[in-house]
C-alpha cells in the first residue's frame, strides 16, 4: 500500500508548493523516452544564483573553469574569517538532480555550499558537471574525478587566495553530495582512493540521501510511490537518462553492491557518512548501500530522520537540516582528528 499525502510530513505551504513546481516542471520538461530535457523551459524553474565576491555572512565565491569545451567548471566558496588559519578542510561537493537536473549555481545549491563553507567552516569545491540524457554515463564521474585533479595541481593557487593557508604536503579533502550527488561522491571516491595525489589527502565521504537503485522494487518504494519529489516513475526515467543505451537498473553504478558489483574490500576506501530519511523512497537502497560498506570492512556511519522527505536539506528552516549540518560538522572533525 503506497502512503497518502495526508501520512506525509506537515510541511509549511511555501515549502510545499516549491516541490510541486518542481516535481511539475520534472515531469512537463523531460521527454518520456529518456531522450532529451528541455533546457530553456527548465530553467525558469531552476533559477541561478551569482558568485559573491563580496562576503554574504563570511562567505565568498568565485567561478573556476576548468576546461571550456565540456563547459566543466566549479564554484569554489570560501569562509573569510577562516583567513589566516591553517588545516582548513576542502569539500568536493556534488549537487543532486537525478544527474539530469540543477547545477553548481543554481540558487538551492548556492545557499547550502555557503552553508557548509559557513559552519564546518571549510574550502567548497562544487562541481558542475555535465548532465543527461545529452552526457551519459561516464561523464559525470570523468568531470568529477578532472576536478580532483585539477585542484590537486600546484598551479591551482586558489585555495590560498580564499583562506586556506595550509602549507603541508597534504590536504586534507572530503568529498560529498547529495541523491545523484551521493552517487558521484561514492564512485569519484572509488577512483580517488586509489589515485597518488600530490597534495590531496581523502579522509571521508559525506552521502546524503544517495541515489542508487536495482532493478528489483524495494519495499521503500512502493509503500512510499507518493513521496515528494521523487517516485519510481521519476526514478526509472533518471536511470534511463543516465545510462548507456542497453543497460539495466542492474548496472555496478546503480546497484552499487547488487550482482553486477565490484569488490572493494582490497580498496583504501575512507569511511563513509550516510543519511537517511523516512520518507524517501530510496531509503531501503541507501540502507543496502550502508550494508554493502559494513560487509567490504568499511567504516560507515548511518544517520537517520524518520520524518526527512527527498531532499529535506534544501530547506534550511526545516529543523532537520540544522540536525544534519551539526551532524557533518561531527564527522569531519572526527575523521580530521584520526
Amino acid at each position: 500500500m503506497s502512503t497518502t499525502k495526508k501520512n506525509w510530513p506537515k510541511l509549511p505551504l511555501g515549502i510545499r508548493l516549491l516541490i510541486a513546481a518542481h516535481s511539475m516542471s520534472v515531469d512537463a520538461f523531460s521527454r518520456n523516452d529518456g531522450s532529451a530535457v528541455n533546457r530553456r523551459l527548465m530553467n525558469l524553474f531552476d533559477p541561478k544564483a551569482s558568485p559573491s565576491r563580496k562576503p554574504d555572512n563570511g562567505v565568498v565565491s568565485s567561478d573556476i573553469v576548468v576546461d571550456t569545451t565540456r563547459k566543466l567548471w566549479f564554484r569554489l566558496y570560501s569562509n573569510t574569517t577562516t583567513a589566516g588559519k591553517m588545516f582548513i578542510p576542502i569539500v568536493v561537493y556534488f549537487h543532486g538532480g537525478g544527474f539530469a537536473y540543477m547545477a553548481a549555481n543554481s540558487m538551492s545549491y548556492d545557499d547550502l555550499c555557503k552553508r557548509l563553507a559557513r559552519e564546518l567552516p571549510a574550502v567548497v569545491v562544487s562541481v558542475n558537471y555535465r548532465l543527461s540524457p545529452e552526457h551519459r554515463y561516464p561523464s559525470q564521474y570523468e568531470d568529477g574525478f578532472d576536478v580532483l585533479k585539477f585542484i590537486d595541481n600546484p598551479d591551482f593557487e586558489g585555495f590560498s587566495a580564499f583562506g586556506n593557508t595550509d602549507t603541508s604536503s597534504n590536504k586534507a579533502f572530503f568529498i560529498a553530495g547529495d541523491s545523484a550527488g551521493g552517487n558521484l561522491a561514492h564512485h569519484v571516491a572509488l577512483k580517488a582512493c586509489q589515485h597518488p595525489f600530490s597534495r590531496l589527502k581523502l579522509h571521508g565521504v559525506i552521502a546524503l540521501q544517495p541515489f542508487f537503485g536495482g532493478e528489483e522494487r524495494t519495499e521503500s518504494e512502493l509503500k512510499l510511490a507518493g513521496a515528494p519529489l521523487i517516485s519510481v516513475k521519476r526514478t526509472d526515467w533518471m536511470w534511463k537518462a543516465f545510462l548507456p543505451h542497453g543497460y539495466n537498473r542492474d548496472h555496478q553504478v546503480v546497484n552499487v553492491f547488487g550482482p553486477n558489483s565490484v569488490d572493494i574490500s582490497d580498496l583504501p576506501f575512507p569511511p563513509t557518512l550516510v543519511f537517511i530519511g523516512g520518507f524517501d523512497p530510496l531509503q531501503d537502497w541507501q540502507r543496502k548501500y550502508v550494508e554493502g560498506l559494513n560487509k567490504s570492512g568499511k567504516h560507515v556511519y548511518k544517520i537517520e530522520y524518520p520524518n526527512a522527505f527527498h531532499g529535506f536539506y534544501a530547506f534550511p528552516q526545516l529543523p532537520d537540516t540544522s540536525l544534519l549540518m551539526a551532524e557533518i560538522k561531527n564527522f569531519v572533525l572526527k575523521q580530521l582528528d584520526q
